[in-house]
């Protein structure tokens, strides 16, 4: 396999190369530049020395092209020649480039030395490539071996010769699995990288499915599925040999094959592209040109949502909602046309024509919304439980049942079509390149192993008591497990997380409804088979949510939301699924006697399913309490009032009077019905409403910039605060008819929260002040605690007489407003006042401090970390069977870039 070096191919390939050519090209350059030197006058390097780094140089290349003659005599011709091209060039340019020194005004001496310079480059180029190609020969040379160890391994005649080959085998792939990770990290271009990785990752994929489907070909020679494996695994591996053969050898051809993965989803890109056409300016507008073109593009689009919106999974709510959409773009677009016509006409002004514009691109992104929630509809629905069907089909293969084996074989290839299916379709909807691209290589890796899962499963079928056909299916079994496994999470990865815990939120609300109702039915089967899906999309939640987590510093927001997750595990789930045990045997073994019992059982299992749905609605709730989320607007799906639920995983959960009220087991038209009104009051007073919050806003941006530099360990300050302003923001959100609020007792007992939040932090503050000598910032400390003990009182008062006018009206459409600026006001300026305290008591126990009691400080001061950042990448992201987070950076970091963030 040895090729023949080209001298004529001078792409440099590798960052070995390049950083080796760079120090050169900087001495070269420097010698031979017309540029005036950016140096100050008298401080310029002399020519002389320039000329000595330029030789130095170039005999350190001729001393370490020696060294690899020395050790590869097979290229030791090549070598030489080019060593003494690179030494006869480097003389030539030694000896003009003293000349040049001599009489630098000379443009002839300069013209010679530059064309001296290239030479003295080329040729130095050429042994830095005939050096790297000796690296390629000792890969070709470990790919030969490989090789043969396949061809071997697939003519074995007998156990013993598989095993000696085998051995063999491991030997020298580990060579070649080392030669080209080193290869990997050295190459320039990155879709090289990430096909010597996939290739990489194959074989390590794919070595011990050889050994077992050799030995199963072996053993069991008759059955056709035992040849199939064995061809599928041994070509799977040759192909992956000859991608690292490709690539070494510098053929690109292999990368064209991939150049589909590459690219955003279909509608994803067609919804881009008509948000981009339609912005045409109004003075170049063709009626004949331009209304054929957007209305044939509109309608692909269309053509494209009303496939996804036929699909199976999809609910036919969204279906309608998906075509109202449509319906909704076709019209503002005609709208548009008819505004652009009329401007042409100047009959509009070219305001207008952007008010339609703007309105044009609000129904594409609603269209689009839609689209990506219809999409997630899928992966809720599909992603849950996806191994239950691979393992009836082993354990059909198990018992032997080969028809068992074929009808459950239909139905496992069933589902995997459904999840390449859905995968295609999420990456429809995404425009994360990298996301979309390990999505569809493990839709890939799915649609090629499932038939060979099958083969292994007929296989043992076949012969079942036969233990390396047992071990065959369990190596293929692994295999498609972590496919699936790479699948869900990158699907996770390109679908936001909001998205995701709406759908899901909704999609258990539908379960328990059906669960509910197969108890009233007395319908056993049912019941446990809702009952499944219910923990199915649990479990999904607990796992989505977790991975999210792993992506943050650790904090009070992370284990807030880590905080409802262990809820949900620990307790709501495991009784859950004791309920759900107990009702399904009252089912089953009901007689005439047992009505009461039974009774009773479908009472507890309604409480039970509303407990997992509250849960599953804590978990949300505390999500969206990040603040670089926004809540979902007022018309949002899967926020409104019909499946609103209350949060336990709040700042300081629920009231007990809140509980007592909600008697529900649904949330329906009679749940939240304080929040119900605030949102149902009329658009002027919650546009005021908007307005006051806005102010909260800017007081809480105040808050964020002052208290959230500071590190809470240590410091209860800091803690208090930071609690009392996630109280605050809940009591805002629930003016606006949203939050983890449900009912005025809720509000009432948030503020009785900060009340006591308020006490501590009066308590601290004075014990600070205690310590102070006496100063302005002790007078400043004692007044700004006595503020917050006077809004903490009137943040009090205003929760209760929003109480009280709710109770006594039963409305709140004149009362409302007031109530509702009141309480925003009374919290803005308690959140102005603590943080006024925040700032004294830095000050008063920093600067002024007693130190003759020799007491020490009541809290550290110590400023917040900043977010951890690498330092050096690793080579962990070309890996293709790495996840790739939303999060992580595209571009090269520089350390001292990183570094300098680290300052002050």
């Amino acid at each position: 396999m040895y090729t023949k070096f080209n001298p004529t191919n001078m792409q440099i390939k590798t960052w070995s190369v390049q950083r080796t050519l760079d120090p050169l090209i900087a001495e070269v350059g420097s010698l031979v530049s017309e540029q005036p030197s950016a140096m100050k006058k008298g401080r310029s390097k002399r020519a002389y020395l320039l000329v000595e780094n330029v030789i130095q140089a170039t005999g350190n290349f001729i001393h370490k092209a020696d060294e690899i003659v020395h050790e590869n005599p097979e290229m030791r011709n090549e070598l030489i020649e080019s060593m003494n091209e690179v030494k006869r060039t480097g003389d030539e340019m030694a000896a003009l480039s003293k000349e040049f020194a001599d009489d630098p005004c000379s443009k002839s001496k300069r013209e010679k030395m530059i064309i001296a310079a290239r030479a003295l480059l080329s040729s130095v180029t050429r042994l830095l490539m005939l050096a790297d190609y000796v690296d390629v020969q000792l890969i070709l040379k470990s790919i030969r071996l490989v090789e043969n160890d396949l061809q071997q391994i697939h003519n074995a005649a007998n156990q013993e010769e598989l095993i000696q080959f085998y051995k063999q085998y491991g030997k020298d792939i580990s060579t070649l699995s080392y030669h080209a990770q080193r290869r990997q990290q050295d190459l320039v271009d990155r879709n090289e990288q990430e096909a010597l990785a996939a290739a990489r990752a194959t074989i390590k994929r794919s070595s011990m499915m050889l050994l077992t489907s050799a030995k199963t070909y072996l053993r069991h020679p008759e059955i056709p599925s035992s040849r199939e494996n064995r061809d599928f695994v041994y070509n799977q591996l040759r192909d992956a040999v000859n991608t690292i053969s490709s690539i070494t050898q510098g053929h690109s051809e292999i990368l064209q094959q991939d150049a589909a993965l590459n690219t955003v989803g279909d509608l994803t890109r067609a919804l881009n592209e008509f948000d981009r056409v339609v912005m045409i300016k109004p003075q170049k507008f063709n009626e004949q040109m331009v209304r054929p073109q957007l209305e044939e593009h509109l309608e692909s689009i269309i053509s494209g949502a009303a496939l996804l919106a036929d699909s199976l999974s999809t609910r036919e709510e969204r279906r309608e909602r998906i075509v109202q959409e449509c319906n909704a773009v076709r019209q503002a677009l005609q709208e548009l046309l008819d505004e652009y016509i009329r401007y042409s006409k100047k009959k509009s002004s070219e305001e207008n024509v952007n008010e339609k514009i703007q309105s044009m691109q609000t129904k594409t992104r609603d269209l689009r919304k839609q689209l990506r929630k219809a999409a997630v509809d899928h992966v809720s629905d599909t992603f849950v439980a996806t191994n239950i069907p691979l393992a009836a089909l082993i354990d059909a293969a198990r018992r032997g049942n080969i028809q068992l084996v074929e009808e459950t074989a239909h139905v496992f290839m069933e589902h995997a079509t459904k999840l390449i299916e859905v995968a295609n379709i999420v990456c429809s909807m995404s425009d994360s390149i990298e996301g979309i691209k390990l999505v569809r290589l493990a839709a890939k890796h799915i649609e090629t192993l499932s038939p060979q899962v099958i083969s292994a499963a007929r296989i043992l079928a076949a012969r079942s008591t036969s233990k390396v056909a047992q071990e065959n299916l369990d190596v293929f079994r692994e295999t498609w497990e972590k496919h699936v496994r790479l699948l869900t999470e990158a699907v996770d990865e390109i679908t936001t997380i909001e998205d995701f815990l709406a759908i899901s939120e909704n999609h258990i609300l539908e379960d328990i409804n059906s669960c509910i109702q197969a108890m009233v039915e007395q319908n056993a089967d049912r019941v446990d088979r809702t009952a499944g899906a219910i923990r199915g999309r649990a479990d999904r939640v607990i796992d989505v949510v977790a991975a999210e987590m792993d992506k943050y510093e650790p904090g009070e927001y992370t284990e807030t939301v880590l905080e409802s997750i262990r809820i949900l595990r620990d307790q709501i789930m495991p009784s859950f699924a004791e309920r759900i045990k107990i009702s399904i045997e009252i089912l089953r073994m009901k007689s005439a006697q047992d009505d009461r019992k039974y009774e009773l059982s479908e009472q507890e299992l309604i409480e039970a399913s509303s407990n997992v749905y509250h849960g599953i609605r804590d978990i949300r709730n505390s999500i969206l309490m990040n603040p670089d989320l926004e809540w979902p607007s007022d018309d949002e799906e899967g926020f409104n009032d019909e499946i609103y639920a209350q949060s336990q995983a709040s700042s300081h959960g629920p009231s007990v009077d809140s509980q007592q009220t909600d008697t529900e087991m649904y949330p329906g038209k009679n749940d939240n019905p304080s929040r119900d009104m605030m949102r149902r009051l009329p658009k002027e007073e919650r546009e005021q409403i908007e307005l006051q919050v806005e102010g909260f806003k800017k007081t809480k941006r105040d808050f964020e910039r002052e208290v959230l530099k500071w590190d809470d360990r240590g410091n209860d300050i800091i803690v208090l605060a930071k609690k009392m302003c996630m109280i605050m923001m809940e009591m805002t959100d629930f003016t606006r008819g949203r939050g983890p609020l449900r009912t005025t007792m809720d509000v009432i007992h948030a503020a009785k929260m900060i009340s006591e939040c308020g006490s501590k932090l009066n308590k601290l503050a004075k014990d600070i002040a205690a310590q102070c000598v006496e100063s302005q910032s002790k007078s400043d400390l004692a007044a700004y605690v006595d503020r917050i003990t006077l809004y903490c009182h009137q943040l009090d008062i205003t929760s209760k007489v929003k109480a009280d006018v709710q109770n006594i009206s039963g409305e709140l459409i004149v009362s409302g407003l007031d109530s509702a600026t009141s309480l925003i006001t009374a919290a803005k300026n308690l959140m102005a006042a603590v943080v006024l305290t925040v700032k004294a008591s830095y000050i008063a126990s920093t600067k002024y401090r007693n130190k003759s009691g020799n007491k020490e400080p009541i809290v550290q001061w110590k400023m917040r970390l900043p977010e951890k950042k690498p330092l050096v990448l690793t080579d962990r992201q070309n890996d293709s069977d790495m996840r790739v987070r939303k999060g992580a950076t595209k571009k090269r970091l520089e350390p001292l870039h990183v570094l300098s963030q680290f300052q002050n």
